[in-house]
């Protein structure tokens, strides 16, 4: 195993600290390095709270800011974050107008959420992402996994609550964008989680894995690596025949942290020459690596369905360490 890492033990606590210090003109560390927060609050407004294990940055400290998350809880690598960090975060950062807890979809992450909202005394609804259309719902005990599709939900939703949107209309429209989103991934290799020192998975090198998780879950198969159209044009298709539909459309290529840019266009351009294909109109468009596997290589399409308020809402300023544009 090679990092840039002192001990396995130390690596989230001084990658924080890290973070917290290149990006003080936005982000404030909490106590214990319990949550990462707005360097500055807005009373009056429904805050927004995130969180998930580490390993998959910029998500989700780096979506926190103006027009985005109000903080963000970050768990060891892989791990959800402890319902007592989602408490300490509500308590930082509540201005008064209730919260909003966006989850990710895996068993530990929305148990802790539960946990924290019933334990936090405060008025919090949540919003669970499930886009990944990889895996049926029936092979994973809560249903599909929140991937990429998170970004767009917490983009969306966070613009919204800018405007003073109450935490019953927010809740509305995180759910309908998440209903919107759909995202499918491909791996041509394994991360190595800093702790194990040894792949999560062993791939060969003329092998992807079609549809694989953010933590490396296994996808819907194991096969042969191909050529980009062939790969995008799968994912496009097995995306298009989830949502049952084609229209006005926000595209994603997500990077998953081993994987250059010069390839993630280059699928972006196999991507959306596919959905046109299909019908669909790109009217927004993302490209980078933004929800990673540490190191793993590869890379995720997401789709999400726009209307006119979800695309003025995306246009929206945005002021983070990871997307800035507006301001």
């Amino acid at each position: 195993m090679k990092k840039l890492i002192n001990s396995p033990d130390t690596v989230l606590a001084e990658s924080l600290d890290g973070f917290a210090a290149a990006h003080a003109d936005i982000v404030t560390l909490g106590a214990e390095r319990k949550f990462v927060r707005r360097a500055r609050t807005t009373p009056g407004k429904v805050a927004l709270i995130s969180g998930g294990g580490s390993g998959h940055e910029p998500l989700h400290a780096g979506f926190v800011g103006l027009g985005m998350l109000d903080a963000a809880c970050p768990g060891q690598v892989f791990t959800s974050p402890t319902p007592d960090q989602m408490i300490a975060a509500a308590e930082a950062v509540d201005g008064g107008a209730g919260i909003l807890f966006i989850v990710k979809n895996y068993e530990g992450d929305v148990m802790n959420f539960d946990m924290a909202a019933e334990m936090a005394g405060k008025d919090i609804m949540k919003v669970v992402t499930d886009d990944d259309v990889a895996v049926e719902a029936s092979t994973w005990s809560t249903g599909r996994r929140g991937v990429a599709g998170t970004l767009v939900v917490e983009k969306v939703v966070g613009a919204a609550a800018e405007q003073g949107r109450s935490l019953v209309e927010l809740q509305a429209l995180g759910t309908n964008v998440n209903l919107a989103t759909r995202s499918m991934g491909v791996a041509l290799t394994s991360c190595t989680v800093p702790a194990a020192g040894t792949p999560t998975f062993q791939i060969g090198d003329d092998e992807m894995e079609m549809g694989v998780g953010i933590h490396g879950e296994p996808g819907r198969r194991r096969v042969k690596l191909e050529p980009a159209d062939r790969i995008a044009e799968e994912m496009v298709h097995a995306i298009h025949e989830d949502l049952g539909k084609a229209g006005d459309a926000l595209l994603l290529v997500n990077g998953f942290g081993g994987t250059p840019s010069m390839e993630l266009y280059l699928m972006y351009h196999a991507a959306r020459t596919q959905l046109e294909k299909r019908g669909f109109a790109i009217r927004r468009s993302l490209v980078g690596n933004y929800v990673t596997s540490l190191e793993m290589a590869g890379a995720s399409v997401t789709v999400t369905l726009l209307d006119d308020d979800m695309a003025k809402l995306w246009d929206a300023p945005v002021h983070t360490a990871a997307l800035r544009w507006g301001v």
